[in-house]
């Protein structure tokens, strides 16, 4: 090999090396999300009791999941919790593995009596993940067992989810929100029901052939 090439190749590599090594310590150092005691804030608290207000509309939930914290304030894509109802029928509730995936990293204080300072609901999650149970989520959208509703036809279509769920964005406790329309001779349809969905079906062009839904 000709030795002017090859001390060349080595002078490169060298100032190459030199140069990663200056970007890499000139990068601030990565935070230790997990390695730092955090006290929970006020607002995740007033979240959590909101989502556990029995007077609220709504069925109870084992665990007070705030949608409004999530998906409102932290702006959690609902497909990334909802896994697969882009390509299912059914859009199916997170397992206490994606979870965990996320609130296995932050680590809650103690007060100074040594009581934890972990929200309830999260300590109640971890609970099913050591006691390798599912979740038991109440369900609060279905439709009749003769009703075949596929989520990924209407995801593929560009249905926003908000369309049928309401603004959960906003709400603290899940719940089915009110919404009628009134056909041309004033028959009222609520949300879900079939002329509530046959009106979307023709506001937005789509086919309203009875084998659609009914198979």
């Amino acid at each position: 090999m000709n030795p002017i090439r090859s001390h060349w190749r080595l002078l490169v590599a060298a100032v190459t090396a030199a140069a990663a090594g200056f970007f890499l310590m000139s990068l601030p150092a990565p935070q230790q999300v997990s390695a730092q005691p955090r006290t929970p804030e006020p607002d995740l608290l007033a979240a959590q009791a909101a989502a556990g207000d029995p007077d609220a509309p709504g069925p109870m939930q084992p665990i007070p999941f705030s949608h409004a914290w999530h998906a409102g304030k932290y702006e959690i894509e609902c497909l990334y919790c909802h896994t697969g109802t882009d390509r299912s029928q059914a859009a199916g509730v997170p397992s206490v593995e994606l979870c965990m995936g996320c609130h296995s990293q932050f680590q809650y204080g103690n007060d100074e009596e040594g009581n934890t300072l972990e929200p309830e609901g999260i300590q109640v999650l971890k609970q099913y993940w050591e006691n390798k149970e599912p979740i038991p989520w109440q369900q609060i959208h279905r439709l009749p067992e003769h009703v075949q509703f596929r989520h990924n036809r209407h995801v593929a279509a560009g249905v926003e989810c908000q369309t049928c769920h309401g603004p959960v964005e906003t709400m603290d406790k899940l719940y089915l929100t009110e919404d009628t329309v009134w056909w041309p001779w004033l028959l009222p349809s609520k949300k879900l029901e079939m002329g509530w969905c046959i009106q979307c079906h023709r506001e937005n062009e789509a086919s309203q052939d009875c084998l659609l839904c009914h198979y």
